[in-house]
């Protein structure tokens, strides 16, 4: 049975960490897959919008599998193979949206994945843990970089030095996820969130996308520099000219990404 699930319908990549029996922990062979999965979110014309869950009701992940990725040495010389397995939250770049259907617990590398979706839906039961300094070691991937950026200052330090869990209603209240649904409520609500992107231009998506997260490392007059070149280039697109046609013709446009 495959470790990760992957499939592409209706211009919407479903990802699925499907290890149910060990909470969806991540050992070799899925972050070797979930690479494989976002290059392809990252470069199939098909895809518009990608949705990552777990699978069953109890995890989305629990994060990294120690007990098979502690022990594996490493040699110095990969120290700079940078782009070796990419993943999303390690920096491979990725401008389509992505939601995050957290079904439980969102635990470790499972909170820097997190950290790294841009649309959050959780189920009732889920919580929220970055505990790799329990284990002697540091929420990598993303996990000491974004959690100031996304919670408030002192949550987000009880996060990484205490480990701190929240529960849904607590990662809603500090705006860490968007929406808290009762179970059974979770892929329908991903889903018609999906959908709803989906209905708008996808290149303006991906430009807003791109353009939001460069912001927080650029200074104000070059990112409204930026924000200016993209616009002249959005500009020249066919479903800009759509957009405008279908508005005054009072029906849905075609966007096509073209």
């Amino acid at each position: 049975m495959s470790k990760l699930l992957y499939e592409v319908r209706d211009r919407v990549a479903r990802i699925t960490i499907n290890r149910p029996e060990a909470m969806n922990a991540m050992d070799a062979d899925v972050y070797a897959e979930l690479s494989k999965a976002w290059i392809d979110v990252r470069d199939n014309p098909d895809v518009w919008v990608a949705i990552i869950t777990g699978a069953g009701e109890k995890a989305f992940t629990a994060g990294a599998d120690l007990k098979s990725l502690i022990p594996q040495k490493h040699g110095k010389a990969d120290f700079w193979l940078t782009q070796k397995n990419m993943i999303l939250n390690r920096g491979l770049e990725v401008w389509k949206p992505v939601i995050a259907a957290v079904n439980g617990y969102c635990l470790a590398g499972g909170m820097t994945l997190l950290f790294a979706t841009d649309i959050r839906i959780a189920a009732e039961h889920a919580v929220f843990e970055i505990s790799e300094v329990k284990r002697g070691i540091l929420a990598g991937n993303g996990g000491t970089q974004r959690a100031l950026r996304q919670l408030p200052y002192a949550i987000a330090m009880e996060m990484l030095l205490l480990g701190r869990r929240l529960a849904a209603h607590e990662a809603l209240s500090y705006g860490l996820v968007n929406k808290v649904v009762p179970l059974g409520d979770l892929m329908p609500t991903a889903e018609e969130y999906a959908r709803r992107l989906c209905e708008n231009g996808p290149l303006a998506l991906r430009a807003s996308k791109e353009l939001a997260i460069r912001s927080q490392s650029l200074p104000l007059e070059q990112g409204l520099r930026l924000e200016e070149s993209f616009q002249e280039f959005l500009r020249g697109t066919e479903d800009a000219k759509e957009g405008p046609r279908a508005f005054a013709e009072k029906r849905k446009p075609v966007f096509k990404a073209e």
